[in-house]
């Protein structure tokens, strides 16, 4: 069995790879209704180029710059000639409106940017504009931009720069103690924090996740499919960084609704995906079998039966008959449909319905799901085969990473992997690290395998469907400035988007009715109150970024307050108590 390697940095782990690997594929696109490939060698020398020519706009050490790209060949590129260069990545969501944008240029003190196409930097520019950025390279042609002095054009870069790889590999000097990059996610008070993730947090997770790949399955030439926004520190080392330490090759996947298509294009022998994803293939997948008639669903339920058991350690010799048609029927059409060699599907971000990962277990896929935080690399634990697969677990930790559970029964984390700090605010920095550990914000705890059981979140986040956090706060004080709101909290944990529930406020809704001339009594069944208080929200959405956006919403009973429990004596909504009330109508606004 090959061993991990361990370096001294990502760039050195990149170019040692491509100097192994040389012409070998590496990074794939479709275009045209092809796949195409550009080798190691040809990846290596962009980055030498484009490192060359950041340095040659003036960029020095430690600068930090702002990478707004969908997944695509350039965002690798990009990503490592800005670390190549000596400066640190900040890769940032294609969502983010011009608030956001100007929020994490003003934070991270970004001196340049690197934009993907001319629709992206339409919500970047006016940012942009009010910002110390000195100049921005466009991937593609930025319309109205080009051929202005601050706007350089990716291509044209590469070619004026040539570089020695070589001498720009040879050149590495940063540490594995030296910041690689700033990943902004949200906090609490609403505004995203920067975590500063140093060259050893990523590189500890990647050798961390790769054991687990060479010891569970045995490391081979292994293929990943790119689909998760690569500004997600999950995506960005389990995505990018440890097909890099792999010598993997990765394709990037075309969306959501090609997916299917491109996973049996791929033929990926890794997934690095969410738990909603999931979800999405397994009702299609199951729907696709009813159609097919009695006997294929009887088989589908023969599966999950059998799967259970297994589970809760009770399978069967009986059962074996049954497992073997399913192996010669049902199992390899399902198996095909992921490509017919896939390893490993690894789910994170978000949690995982454990019937999820147990329909996956029976149609002979391997579902692990791991654990962790942007805090800490990301990941801090994850399902391995050799310690059992337990659906109800997030796994052990992973080498290096040490976890022990505090006296109230949070989740804390100390190794290589935690991050050195939120970026310019060392306030938040001293209250997630104590003594040298991470404090999660979750509360868990281990089984008698020593594997991390979930069981509840301390922090006040929104963690959706797809992984991304959502600060509650920030949305649901932006709605409350509206005049027609007095209150209002936001639902939307393991969900695909967030709904409401609104208090309206009670002097606009007097006013309302006396201009309306109707009662105020019963004055929530009236079509135009309700198209008011929708027209409210909606100013909040035209503000926030697609990920905060409210969808729906219904009116609360009752203002929050003291005496109903729904706050508490310092006037914190009890969300807890609220959704409980609530729960039935809230889930509600995710039907039909």
């Amino acid at each position: 069995m090959r061993a991990i390697e361990k370096f001294p940095n990502l760039v050195t782990m990149f170019f040692a790879r491509a100097a192994e690997k040389g012409d070998a594929p590496f990074l794939w696109h479709k275009s045209g209704g092809a796949w195409h490939s550009q080798s190691w060698a040809e990846v290596a020398r962009q980055v030498a180029s484009l490192a060359a020519a950041l340095k040659a706009q003036g960029l020095k050490p430690g600068d930090p710059v702002m990478l707004v790209s969908e997944n695509r060949p350039e965002f690798c590129i990009a990503d490592l000639a800005i670390m190549a260069a000596g400066c640190i990545a900040v890769p940032t969501y294609t969502t983010n409106t011009t608030r956001d944008h100007q929020h994490i240029l003003t934070d991270s003190g970004a001196r340049a940017v690197i934009v993907s196409t001319a629709k992206l930097a339409q919500a970047l520019m006016p940012a942009v504009v009010r910002s110390q950025v000195g100049f921005v390279i466009g991937i593609e042609p930025l319309r109205g931009a080009q051929g202005t002095s601050t706007c350089h054009l990716w291509r044209e870069l590469l070619a004026t720069h040539p570089a020695d790889v070589d001498a720009i590999a040879a050149a590495q000097c940063a540490t594995r103690n030296d910041q690689a990059c700033i990943i902004y996610t949200s906090g609490t008070g609403g505004a995203p924090r920067g975590v500063m993730q140093h060259h050893g947090a990523i590189l500890a997770n990647v050798e961390g996740a790769g054991t687990i790949v060479a010891e569970d399955f045995g490391w081979g030439d292994e293929v990943f499919l790119s689909f998760l926004p690569l500004s997600h520190a999950y995506e960005h080392s389990g995505g990018q960084f440890l097909p890099i330490l792999l010598g993997g090759q990765i394709y990037y996947a075309e969306g959501l609704e090609k997916l299917a298509s491109n996973i049996e294009e791929a033929r990926p022998t890794i997934m690095v995906v969410v738990p909603r994803l999931f979800e999405v293939l397994r009702t299609r997948i199951i729907k696709s079998i009813e159609k097919q008639g009695k006997f294929p669903t009887y088989l589908l339920a023969q599966a999950l039966r059998i799967a259970a058991k297994e589970q809760a350690g009770k399978g069967s010799v009986l059962d074996l008959p049954m497992k073997l048609l399913l192996s010669r029927t049902l199992i390899p059409k399902i198996r095909a449909r992921f490509g017919g060699r896939m390893k490993a599907l690894v789910s994170g971000g978000a949690p995982l319905n454990p019937d999820v990962g147990l329909f996956f277990h029976a149609m002979g896929l391997t579902l692990l799901q791991g654990y962790g935080q942007t805090e800490a690399g990301p990941v801090v634990s994850c399902n391995r085969p050799r310690a059992g697969i337990a659906m109800d677990t997030v796994g052990p930790p992973l080498d290096g990473v040490e976890v022990k559970i505090a006296e109230d029964g949070e989740i804390l984390v100390r190794g290589e992997l935690v991050m050195h700090g939120y970026w310019r605010n060392p306030a938040e920095t001293e209250k997630a690290l104590q003594d040298g550990w991470l404090h999660t914000g979750d509360i868990g705890e281990f089984d008698a395998k020593g594997r991390i059981r979930i069981t509840d979140r301390k922090k006040d986040l929104i963690v959706n469907d797809k992984g991304d956090n959502v600060s509650p706060q920030k949305v649901e004080g932006m709605l409350t400035l509206q005049s027609e709101i007095g209150q209002a909290m936001v639902h939307g944990d393991r969900r695909p988007y967030l709904v409401g529930l609104i208090v309206p406020d009670a002097e606009w809704t007097r006013e309302w009715a006396a201009a309306q001339g109707v009662a105020v009594d019963g004055v929530e069944t009236n079509p135009a109150y309700m198209a008011a208080l929708r027209a409210a929200v909606d100013r909040v959405n035209a503000d926030l970024s697609v990920l905060e956006r409210v969808r729906r919403f219904i009116l609360a009973d009752e203002p929050f307050g003291i005496d109903n429990e729904e706050m508490t004596p310092s006037m914190k909504i009890r969300r807890h108590v609220i959704r409980k009330r609530y729960a039935d109508r809230l889930d509600a606004l995710y039907k039909g």
